[in-house]
């Protein structure tokens, strides 16, 4: 599985790192052995060890609760989604409120239609409105739900209600989470607090380097003002007052049409393929080589990203060996600085050209 963490998850060691001392060290390992947990058995006992710990830490039950319900919400999403690796996925937000006959609507059912005409499933907050739209463009097939429960508004819409693609929710951090981590582009339409939290959570966690760079594609109704007006503010207000920087605005493009939405989601991967850290090291995976004078350019163009040496065009790290399945891909190899990742995706883009 692609790292979504932009690097934290692979930097993790396998191996156990606690205890809890004998004689339970032992019984623990021995229950993980007798339930057959053939993936990573010394992760599966320390959580169980974690879990022991918590026993002895006085907290209350509220706490408990909190911590075993969220374990179960992001273990039950990470087995529906496990079964569609291998297919990319695009995140739909926006508002619940918009009707059918709106035009916002309209353009999100045609969206997401043609999304999976590129191979892409459909993810929603599974709801009405836009996620409705999305759904239906998608179809039930081609679609993943993950709904909130609330005391009023969130009901699954009737694409996705009943599927086993459909993940309900108690907490919006876990939902959130999974949006994150399962998405490979995520498409923004007008809406209200919802949409502008997952917006802007996206945006944070590539802006830090805590999540990896996608796509982002910013849609409205032909015409609409909505995101012109949230540009005008991003600009007067954050950038003018200096809360962040020009290159930031990298990592969001504002479309005009749902083509245009489309060929930036497409051409996105069309030549990259993915990115792995590897250590201070970043191996971007390639689907086709680039030709030494285009690797020349992106040493010209992107120097002041390279904090050691430069740009090189290689075959995958060792480290990279437990993804056997793009293996074979080339690699740009370089070390750069971790403080603008606006320019990540920005060399992306000329990678993407350069092919």
């Amino acid at each position: 599985m692609e790292d979504f963490t932009g690097g934290a998850t692979h930097d993790q060691p396998t191996r156990r790192q606690s205890n809890v001392g004998p004689p339970f060290d032992e019984r623990v390992r021995q229950l993980v052995a007798d339930w057959g947990a053939e993936k990573s058995p010394e992760l599966i006992e320390e959580m169980i060890i974690t879990a022991l710990k918590m026993a002895r830490d006085g907290m209350g039950t509220g706490d408990l609760k909190l911590m075993n319900r969220s374990l179960k919400e992001m273990r039950y999403a990470a087995k529906v989604f496990s079964g569609y690796r291998q297919y990319r996925k695009v995140c739909v937000f926006g508002s619940a409120r918009v009707a059918p006959s709106e035009a916002q609507y309209q353009v999100a059912e045609e969206f997401a239609r043609a999304m999976v005409a590129e191979n892409f499933m459909v993810i929603t907050g599974g709801g009405d409105g836009i996620m409705g739209a999305a759904q239906l463009g998608a179809g039930r097939e081609h679609s993943f739900g993950l709904n909130i429960r609330l005391p009023f508004e969130q009901h699954a819409n009737v694409t996705i209600e009943g599927d086993k693609k459909l993940v309900n929710f108690n907490y919006f951090f876990t939902r959130k989470l999974n949006f994150v981590k399962e998405t490979h582009a995520m498409a923004l339409f007008p809406g209200g607090f919802g949409t502008m939290d997952e917006g802007f959570e996206a945006l944070t966690l590539m802006q830090t380097g805590k999540a990896r760079i996608i796509p982002v594609v910013l849609l409205d109704k032909p015409d609409g003002t909505y995101w012109e007006t949230w540009l005008r503010f991003l600009r007067e207000q954050l950038y003018d007052y200096g809360y962040i920087g020009k290159d930031d605005f990298s990592l969001f493009k504002r479309v005009g049409s749902v083509s245009e939405a489309v060929e930036e989601i497409a051409t996105f991967y069309s030549v990259y393929h993915s990115a792995r850290w590897v250590g201070e090291q970043l191996a971007i995976r390639i689907n086709r080589k680039l030709s030494p004078g285009a690797v020349a350019q992106l040493n010209r163009d992107f120097s002041d990203l390279v904090r050691s040496g430069e740009i090189v065009q290689s075959g995958a790290l060792r480290q990279e060996k437990n993804e056997p399945e793009i293996w074979e891909l080339p690699r740009l190899l370089l070390t750069p600085r971790r403080n603008n990742f606006g320019r990540f995706r920005q060399l992306i883009d000329a990678i993407n050209a350069a092919a």
